[in-house]
């Protein structure tokens, strides 16, 4: 399972040959070796949370040519706070050292090679997923959310919830959510801590959906809320 959350024309150029410590002028195209520098942050920050084997790539856009940027002796390329490195995203570049301090940010597509699980064949909704119905291939994990799957058993009698092209990546949120349990039914709660675990049996208030919190009563009254994870199973964070 894989839980998978770019440069624009003149401006842009103005702004990469500040990176390498030239001035600004108006150069014709970018400077190779800024460029890479940029590419290379964003490279990293997209590894950072990519599969061991996959294979990132990185394509920068532009900056609006309408802008129109002071001079600037030194740029630092950033990654913005709270925006994804993978898919449609952004690199910030601000400047450090000159006149007029400005900040701005050129969009990003960043692809995440990955061998997955993806559908053999069209696949409608309501299908009960089957060993002959997958295949592994080359896919790209970073163009939609959604955790993806390496592990065929991981999908097995699951029931999609909406349908599937032949070659597209079944998703989490392709897949209705399993039911664990009923309400009413006895389950165990597990309670876990830093370096300890406790568990105890309780009646569920709920029905036990795949994703959602259930509460659970035990004998001597108390309820607690948790995540179901398994047949008659509940979670709880301590």
């Amino acid at each position: 399972m894989v839980n998978t959350a770019a440069v624009r024309p003149r401006c842009a150029a103005l702004l990469l040959a500040a990176v390498a410590g030239g001035s600004l002028a108006e150069p014709a195209g970018l400077d190779p070796a800024v460029l890479a520098r940029v590419q290379q942050l964003a490279l990293t920050a997209a590894r950072a949370a990519a599969p061991a084997q996959a294979r990132v790539e990185v394509q920068l856009g532009q900056l609006d040519p309408r802008l129109r940027l002071a001079p600037c002796e030194q740029v630092e390329p950033y990654m913005p706070a709270g925006l994804s490195a993978w898919g449609r995203s952004r690199i910030g570049l601000r400047c450090l050292k000159g006149a007029t301090r400005w900040n701005v940010s050129l969009p990003m597509q960043v692809q995440v090679i990955a061998k997955v699980l993806v559908a053999s064949s069209p696949l409608p909704a309501g299908t009960v997923i089957a060993q002959d119905q997958l295949q592994l291939a080359d896919t790209d994990i970073a163009a939609q959310s959604g955790t993806v799957y390496t592990e065929a058993g991981q999908l097995l009698g699951r029931t999609l919830a909406k349908p599937l092209a032949a070659g597209e990546a079944p998703r989490s949120i392709h897949l209705k959510a399993r039911q664990w349990f009923a309400a009413g039914e006895h389950v165990l709660v597990v309670a876990q801590g830093a370096g300890y675990a406790v568990s105890s049996e309780g009646q569920a208030l709920q029905a036990g959906l795949e994703g959602q919190e259930v509460r659970v009563r035990f004998e001597n009254g108390r309820i607690v809320t948790g995540r179901p994870v398994a047949e008659r199973r509940v979670e709880v964070l301590l």
